[in-house]
C-alpha cells in the first residue's frame, strides 16, 4: 500500500511539473537533509582512507604513515619533509628537539601547537637512511597533501626546507630565491623557510628564519 501511494505521488508530480523539475526538487531536498561534515570528521575520514603504495620502500620497517595533527581550522599549515623515528613511534609530527624549536618560534609569533596551526609532512613515512626522497615518493604523497589543504583552508602554507620548497613550487631553486617571495601551492599562499633540523645545525640561520616567521605572522593577520 505504501509503495502504491508513493508511486501515485511520483506520477502526479511528474505530470504536473515534468520529470526534470521533480528530480531536481528531490536532489535539493536530499542535499539539505545530508549533514555537513566538520573539518575534524573530514580529516579523520581522509586519514582512515589513506592507501599509499609503499612497495618502493619494502626495506623500511617504519613505513607507518604519520598523517598530521593540529587545529583543523588553522590559519597556518606547516609542512615538513618527513617524520623522524620519534614521530613514527608516537604517530605525531614534529616531536623531539626540532619540534621543540619549532614550537618556540611559533610561540614567539603568537601561535601554539594546540591552536591555529596544523602540522603535517610532505612524505608521510620515515625515510630509511640519510637520503632525499625520490620523485616517485613525492608524487605519491602530493595528492594527499592537497586534500589536507583543501579541507583545512589555511591562510598560509609554510614549507620547511629545501626539499619541501622545491617539491611544492616545482622548481629547482636555492633557498635564498625560494625564501625571497610568497609562492602559491594548490591556490594557497606558500612561504618557504628553513627546517628546524637545519636551524639546530647552523645557528646563524636562526636570524633569517625568525625574519621569515615575522613575515608570516604579519601576512596572515
Amino acid at each position: 500500500m505504501i509503495n502504491a501511494d508513493r508511486n501515485r505521488f511520483i506520477k502526479q508530480h511528474v505530470e504536473l511539473y515534468g520529470e526534470e523539475l521533480f528530480l531536481d526538487s528531490i536532489t535539493k531536498k536530499s542535499k539539505k537533509l545530508s549533514p555537513k561534515l566538520s573539518k575534524v570528521d573530514l580529516l579523520k575520514n581522509l586519514s582512515s582512507k589513506v592507501d599509499i603504495d609503499l612497495s618502493f620502500d619494502k626495506k623500511n620497517i617504519n613505513s607507518k604513515v604519520v598523517f598530521g595533527s593540529g587545529d583543523p581550522n588553522a590559519d597556518l599549515l606547516i609542512v615538513g619533509e618527513s617524520p623522524s623515528d620519534y614521530d613514527v613511534e608516537y604517530n605525531k609530527p614534529f616531536l623531539g628537539n626540532s619540534g621543540k624549536l619549532l614550537e618556540k618560534i611559533l610561540n614567539a609569533i603568537g601561535y601554539s601547537r594546540s591552536a591555529n596551526v596544523y602540522f603535517t609532512y610532505l612524505i608521510k613515512f620515515k625515510i630509511d637512511g640519510f637520503r632525499y626522497p625520490l620523485n616517485s615518493e613525492i608524487n605519491k604523497f602530493i595528492p594527499l597533501l592537497k586534500k589536507q589543504i583543501e579541507i583545512i583552508e589555511p591562510k598560509m602554507i609554510v614549507g620547511l626546507g629545501k626539499v619541501v620548497g622545491r617539491s611544492l613550487i616545482n622548481k629547482n631553486l636555492s633557498m635564498d630565491l625560494m625564501r625571497n617571495k610568497v609562492h602559491s601551492f594548490s591556490s594557497y599562499p606558500l612561504k618557504i623557510t628553513y627546517s628546524p633540523d637545519i636551524l639546530l645545525q647552523y645557528q646563524s640561520l636562526k636570524k633569517l628564519a625568525w625574519e621569515d616567521f615575522q613575515f608570516i605572522r604579519d601576512f596572515i593577520k
